[in-house]
């Protein structure tokens, strides 16, 4: 399988080191669609803090994609749900890290959780 971002360089905007336009796909047998992860421990407790919150998400991503024989390296694209868009630079650092600098296809959406202790929801898209 290849994966390789896609950017056209020209007649768009320039993306930023954090994100790319696209990201192509070739010889992928599978795809994983993750739905929207919350940052709730084991017990399905929310975390108290926005950092903890990401850190238990990033977490519980990498306990779904390992139970599906994949990790972070197969993902594809990220799409993070935040209730207030003060939480967005928080949110970037914590996808940056936890895809190891890895730049992927991802979109950031302000709107509001099912449940208001819940700050900030991630899916994710991965290929293998």
């Amino acid at each position: 399988m290849e994966i390789r971002a896609w950017d056209p360089g020209h007649g768009v905007y320039p993306a930023t080191g954090d994100y790319v336009h696209a990201v192509e796909v070739r010889g992928a047998e599978r795809l994983l669609f993750v739905a929207g992860t919350m940052g709730l421990d084991i017990e399905g407790r929310p975390g108290g803090t926005l950092e903890e919150q990401l850190g238990l998400i990033w977490s519980n991503i990498r306990a779904i994609l390992g139970s599906a024989g994949m990790t972070v390296d197969n993902i594809v694209r990220v799409t993070s749900y935040l209730r207030d868009s003060a939480y967005a630079e928080a949110n970037a650092a914590a996808r940056v890290e936890a895809l190891r600098g890895r730049a992927v296809a991802t979109t950031a959406i302000v709107a509001r959780t099912l449940a208001d202790e819940w700050l900030v929801e991630v899916e994710v898209i991965a290929a293998g």
